[in-house]
């Protein structure tokens, strides 16, 4: 008899320190779409949602897709906008009744006013719509909060192992193997979680994390263990359950799952000094780019200002100590700044005009810029790719600064191929990270041109990067996404967490 699935994806990233807040708006620019009608090149949240389908299709399953929303992250979602996507994603699954098994894909780190764990509501209500035996399969992000609402409502949960996140389409295919043997009777899944205790970024990159992630998957498949993951967490999150978490599902027995999950937490906390990348401040960063020889370009990752974790995507720290230092030779994207944006398309490619650049958003964003640049480049809805997705950036202009010269000299010392008395700057009007190289190339810029190359984003840059870098740093600036865990300014977090608390464990 054929099946028939329910899918649906709702999510975001909330920051609780970011002053942007999370509307219907931002998700209709980001991700909305209904009945599974993505484009060509479809969204990366829209990813796992595709596979399913042909997967289903393929066994002659009856497939109802549900909506399929994401928005970039900001602060927490109004609660208009939560009820209104989670009444929409309920009411599609009401209509499609029965079901035999349905498959959500959230990001996991969504507030919302009033629901500290959205996303883990929305299970809630999905699991009272299709009672207690249907099973409930979600994938999460790695940057989830690993609440006991997630794990109390879903059959089974399967979180990226990747960061960045690459693999978002294989652990959609492991979901969906999952749920088909459980549906078969082949696999009685079962979930055990133990709390890390720990706050912070932990790039899949670099040993000892590139170890760790290895280590997970070799032990899916053994011993009854089916699918391990970590919930890396979200440090911005200022909500109860927030911190690394280890998951393990298991064929049926918990206890066995509960032990793994236990061991597996306790390698990880003999890590935690070692996991998170190293930090250099704004000024040994700017420093180093002044001290480099060329070649390839020094990249630096601007951590703190990434739109991908909330930030506005406009700070001007990195910017200021260069203007201050004079150092040239640098790129800077994607920066956005709406009205600096239009003001360049209104002015014309060739001009030249005085501008303030930044700082919009408050003191997190630090002071504006004011400067007079030249508009060398102008795009109208640019894109970059996003693993095998691609991301718009809207619309995009390259402006550069002359460090001592007249606006006028721009365009003649440009002839010559230096670029060591400019800083240039790619504007946009879409909040985004940098994902990948085309948040400058897209622009017109050529990166071999630059001894340094700054990057509004924390980690999904590294892949694309890499290749074009002489190094990659990671920098520690001010801004919404600081990366000084000792500093966040909890409200609703009283657990004792690392490395807020030396030992967490003896603090209770």
């Amino acid at each position: 008899m054929s099946k028939t699935l329910f899918t649906a994806c709702l999510g975001t990233e909330t920051n609780s320190f970011s002053p942007i807040p999370t509307g219907m708006d931002l998700f209709r620019r980001t991700l909305l779409v209904r009945d599974g009608a993505h484009p060509a090149s479809p969204h990366f949240f829209a990813l796992p949602l595709i596979v399913w389908r042909q997967r289903a299709q393929a066994l002659g399953w009856r497939v109802v897709e549900g909506l399929a929303a994401f928005a970039t992250p900001a602060g927490n979602t109004t609660r208009a906008t939560f009820e209104q996507l989670c009444d929409e994603i309920v009411s599609k699954l009401h209509a499609a009744m029965p079901v035999d098994a349905v498959l959500l894909n959230l990001h996991g780190a969504m507030i919302a006013d009033g629901y500290p764990d959205a996303e883990g509501e929305l299970i809630r209500r999905v699991r009272v719509e299709v009672g207690p035996t249907v099973p409930i399969g979600v994938e999460l992000d790695l940057h989830c909060h690993l609440t006991e609402q997630k794990q109390a409502h879903a059959t089974a949960i399967v979180i990226y192992k990747e960061y960045p996140h690459v693999d978002v389409t294989e652990r959609a295919e492991e979901l969906f193997t999952l749920i088909e043997a459980t549906l078969s009777g082949r696999l009685r899944p079962v979930m055990a979680v133990h709390d890390c205790r720990m706050l912070g970024i932990f790039p899949t990159t670099r040993e000892p994390m590139r170890g760790f992630v290895d280590r997970m998957s070799a032990l899916e498949g053994r011993d009854g263990t089916i699918s391990v993951s970590l919930a890396h967490g979200f440090p911005w999150g200022d909500t109860p359950e927030v911190g690394a978490r280890v998951l393990v599902v298991a064929d049926g027995d918990r206890g066995q799952a509960q032990s793994l999950a236990a061991r597996l937490a306790e390698a990880f906390w003999s890590l935690r000094r070692e996991v998170s990348p190293p930090f250099v401040s704004v000024d040994a960063a700017v420093a180093r780019i002044a001290g480099h020889p060329g070649g390839k370009p020094l990249v630096l990752a601007d951590t703190a200002d990434n739109p991908g974790i909330g930030a506005a995507g406009d700070s001007t720290f990195l910017l200021a100590a260069l203007l201050a230092r004079q150092i040239g030779g640098v790129a800077i994207a994607p920066f956005w700044d709406p009205v600096a944006t239009s003001l360049a398309f209104e002015a014309g490619l060739g001009a030249c005009l005085d501008l303030r650049l930044g700082g919009k958003l408050g003191p997190a964003s630090g002071v504006p810029v004011d400067v007079r640049v030249h508009v060398r480049g102008l795009v109208h809805d640019a894109q970059q790719p996003f693993g095998p997705a691609m991301a718009g950036m809207g619309n995009m202009a390259w402006l550069r600064i002359g460090l001592g010269r007249e606006c006028s000299d721009c365009s003649d010392r440009n002839r010559s191929g230096d670029h060591s008395d400019f800083i240039d700057v790619v504007v946009n009007d879409f909040r985004t990270q940098g994902f990948a190289p085309a948040c400058f190339t897209a622009a017109g810029l050529e990166l071999a041109r630059y001894r340094g190359l700054v990057v509004k984003s924390t980690q999904h840059f590294h892949a694309g990067f890499l290749p074009v870098a002489a190094e990659i740093l990671y920098v520690s600036a001010p801004g919404t996404g600081a990366m000084d865990m000792r500093a966040l300014p909890f409200r609703h977090v009283t657990r004792a967490l690392w490395p807020r608390v030396d030992d967490p464990g003896s603090a209770g």
